[in-house]
């Protein structure tokens, strides 16, 4: 039941999975190269010392890219089911479920220390961009778009100019983004008029389609750009305000971070950065940390 899949690998259920565009990627990049070696992904023991030779990341990658396979090809191995095949079944999802053990990955134990930029850092890092030329304003739009907006870069890779509207308000006219986030699922996100108002100028340069483009190094403005390039665009504007390792999603944080500072309702943010409950903006915002007051503050240590 098992051997037939190992000749050509079926990568339908990752294309199935709920998966961002850039881990869908990784998932089968990773799986790739585990062809390429030669490495039966059903033999314990070959998965075993090949997954032993790579690095931490890349063994994670494997795992969860074989895990999402797996998970699949159980619940396809449970459908064929019958009385006459049911020891065949159940060996085949044991065989199955030992793979998943075939990979080990050491997750950190303890919280992890996350970044967010303050606002004056927001403020350095938006000024930074040359938006009188066309790779300026765009370098701006992306990062003012995950600053303004608290988008995923997938989010931002996906967005067209079209999710850019009006909604009436109590004060008028309210600029809104309407994004497609992690499980196709919609939500409004209001935007400030400086925003709306960069995205309406890059727009009548760039063109209808994508808001995020890559410029060719003629200048020419092209029709997309990846999340890697987002990515890299975040990167590089990092480097110059002293923050080197900075990622889009420590952007994302900082708009999460800057509005719960500000007094907007943690419900709210919630809502707004498209998360399944507040537990995981807590989380994501370290709120079981209380920076402003905690224990070093009361010991007394000596020194000037």
């Amino acid at each position: 039941m098992l051997d037939t899949l190992s000749p050509s690998f079926d990568f339908s259920p990752i294309d199935r999975a709920d998966l961002a565009d850039s881990t869908r990627i990784k998932y089968k990049s990773a799986i790739a190269a585990l062809l390429t070696a030669r490495v039966n992904p059903f033999d314990y023991q070959s998965l075993t010392t090949y997954a032993a030779s790579l690095p931490a990341s890349g063994r994670a990658f494997l795992k969860a890219a074989l895990t999402c396979y797996f998970k699949d090809k159980i619940t396809e191995i449970k459908s064929n089911a019958t009385p006459a095949n049911l020891a065949q079944v159940q060996a085949a999802i044991m065989r199955i479920e030992a793979m998943n053990e075939a990979i080990p990955t050491h997750q950190p134990k303890g919280v992890k220390a996350h970044v967010w930029l303050t606002r004056e850092q927001v403020e350095e890092i938006t000024a930074l961009p040359d938006r009188s030329t066309a790779r300026g304003l765009r370098d701006y739009i992306v990062l003012a778009t995950l600053l303004g907006a608290g988008l995923r870069r997938e989010e931002l890779s996906n967005l067209t100019f079209d999710s850019l509207k009006q909604q009436p308000s109590k004060n008028g006219l309210r600029d809104i983004l309407t994004v497609t986030g992690k499980g196709n699922k919609r939500r409004t996100i209001p935007v400030s008029a400086k925003l709306a108002l960069y995205l309406r100028q890059w727009h009548k340069l760039a063109g209808d389609g994508y808001v995020a483009r890559g410029i060719n190094k003629s200048g020419v403005i092209n029709s997309s750009l990846s999340a890697i390039g987002i990515h890299d665009i975040v990167r590089q504007y990092g480097a110059l305000i002293g923050v080197p390792q900075l990622d889009s999603h420590d952007l994302r944080r900082s708009y999460a971070m800057l509005g719960l500072n500000a007094g907007v309702p943690i419900t709210q943010i919630s809502v707004l950065l498209g998360h399944a409950n507040i537990a995981t903006t807590q989380r994501y915002l370290d709120l079981e940390i209380d920076l402003e007051s905690t224990v070093s503050d009361y010991v007394p240590l000596s020194g000037d």
